[in-house]
């Protein structure tokens, strides 16, 4: 099935929350800023006088999982070509008024990927963490479909028959950015067991997908029936099945390995083997992108962590032999790695697998090192912040934290980066009352002059500023500081625009609990 023709028959959105346009774009695809509704709205009405999709990227040029798909999705020769048949549209996270966008699209987790009608009717939400040639696919399906993945869930739960496609549709449906759309979060494990059930005997690699994404879904400390290991383990040891399931096995093996078998025993030993086996074989498969290679890599060493504390900064058991390959693949991702979109995906990970393997003096060098290299420099500066953190390294920490919230970039990023030092203030420095006092100031002074500020993920990083402040005042002096930044808060909250009711209500209410205790 060719994609020209489908692509002329229906709108796509695909609202990606990790990359702004300007740095988002892909080579050859041709993107439209947007950074408020009338923008929106007029991509989609040239879109449907054009019986052309829209592709809407929305996101922040820091994130690396974006990085990641501008590295492996939007540099491909199908997906430049096809994107001349549709309106792209790009929302830099950052650009005003893009946080009111998300709020529009209901889309929180970076990235995420929705595909909509000429009408604006959302037909999926793609999967992010899928590689490149499976997300073609799925664009392939959605659009062929055209059909509201609501209503094909509908379908399935009153146990009408389903097309094939229409089970891969929910199959690789993204259950992780759906944000509620379809369904409660505490329903989804009932309800991917019931949907791969009911896919049996329609399509084998959608039931097991579902299957496996409903084990993963179960919540810390729940089990899953343990007469479906053998299933898991006869996916494991087929090579072509356990590469069809790449994303769901490398993000998801801790999980599926604690819901199957009991704590210890021989059960899970086998298993876990088993498991690394298979995620040795995915991190050697050259097919895969490098970042996906060094999931699987990590994955295999959050196995060998399973019998460790979740944040254990030195995690024991750990073979020699996955130490030195965590080295060795750091190291060479390091030194090939040229493009620099694949680069903030490839180093941030390497780092972050070597923090997981107890290897810190490996993963601070590989972050220093690629500093000068990367386009968001903060977003590694805070990764070596949070190392010094695990590390009991204090002063370190405050350093970097602060440092990465100087050089931040963006409205929105600013806020959630600098949330996240205010943090470390309050939790490593609580004492230092000024310094906690200025930085709540500087955030609230950036709020006001950001019109998305008490929207999505800026308003988020607003409550935590806030809840922060509420747990933190305990002294005289700190009470006075909090004194003071409530009334600045509320002259923002004064300034405000009248006929925003949503802003002026999120921003009265962010010190309401701080006051109330004072």
């Amino acid at each position: 099935m060719k994609l020209q023709p489908l692509f002329s028959s229906l709108a796509l959105a695909l609202t990606l929350a990790c990359a702004p346009a300007h740095a988002a774009t892909g080579p050859g695809v041709s993107w439209q800023a947007a950074a408020a509704d009338a923008d929106i709205d007029r991509a989609f009405a040239q879109a449907k006088a054009e019986k052309k999709p829209v592709l809407l990227y929305w996101g922040a040029k820091w994130c690396p999982p974006c990085n990641q798909l501008k590295a492996t999705l939007f540099n491909r020769a199908d997906f430049i070509e096809q994107s001349k048949a549709f309106v792209a549209v790009g929302i830099d996270g950052d650009a005003p008024g893009a946080q009111k966008l998300g709020t529009r699209f209901k889309v929180r987790g970076y990235p995420t990927l929705i595909l909509f009608s000429p009408a604006g009717h959302e037909i999926t939400r793609l999967p992010g963490e899928a590689d490149a040639a499976q997300v073609m696919k799925v664009l392939q399906l959605g659009l062929s479909s055209g059909r509201p993945v609501k209503a094909v869930l509908a379908d399935a739960r009153a146990g009408r028959k389903l097309g094939a496609n229409e089970w891969r549709l929910l199959g690789f449906y993204g259950w992780e950015t759906d944000e509620q759309q379809l369904l409660p979060a505490a329903e989804r494990p009932a309800t991917l067991a019931q949907l791969a059930r009911a896919s049996e005997g329609a399509d084998a690699e959608t039931a097991t997908r579902l299957w496996l994404k409903s084990i993963g879904a179960l919540a810390d400390g729940k089990t899953a029936d343990p007469a479906q290991l053998p299933r898991l383990r006869a996916v494991l040891a087929d090579a072509e099945q356990a590469r069809v399931q790449m994303d769901v096995l490398t993000n998801e093996a801790p999980d599926l390995v604690k819901a199957l078998t009991q704590a210890a025993g021989e059960a899970r030993r086998l298993l876990v083997a088993e498991f690394d086996a298979a995620l040795k074989r995915l991190n050697e498969d050259v097919t895969l992108s490098r970042a996906d290679r060094l999931n699987a890599l990590q994955g295999r060493i959050e196995l060998a962590r399973l019998d460790s504390a979740k944040d254990d900064p030195h995690p024991a058991r750990i073979p020699a032999a996955l130490l030195a390959e965590a080295r060795e693949q750091a190291g060479k991702a390091n030194r090939d790695v040229t493009d620099g979109y694949e680069r903030q995906a490839v180093v941030t990970e390497a780092a972050h697998l070597l923090g997981r393997a107890g290897l810190w003096k490996e993963s601070d060098e590989l972050l220093k090192s690629a500093l000068a290299r990367s386009h968001s420099p903060y977003y590694l500066m805070s990764q070596l912040g949070g190392n010094a953190k695990k590390q009991g390294k204090t002063a370190d920490a405050l350093r970097w934290y602060e440092e990465a919230f100087n050089k931040s970039e963006g409205p929105a990023t600013r806020l959630q980066w600098g949330s996240n030092y205010l943090g470390a203030l309050v939790e490593l420095s609580p004492e230092d009352t000024a310094r906690i006092e200025k930085t709540a100031a500087q955030l609230f002074a950036e709020a006001e002059k950001d019109p998305g500020a008490f929207y999505e993920r800026s308003e988020r990083s607003l409550k935590k500023v806030a809840t922060l402040l509420a747990g933190w005042s305990k002294t005289p002096a700190q009470a006075a500081a909090l004194g003071r930044l409530k009334a600045q808060l509320d002259g923002v909250c004064g300034k405000l625009d009248g006929s925003d009711a949503k802003a002026r209500a999120a921003c009265q209410g962010l010190m309401a609990p701080a006051a109330r205790k004072a």
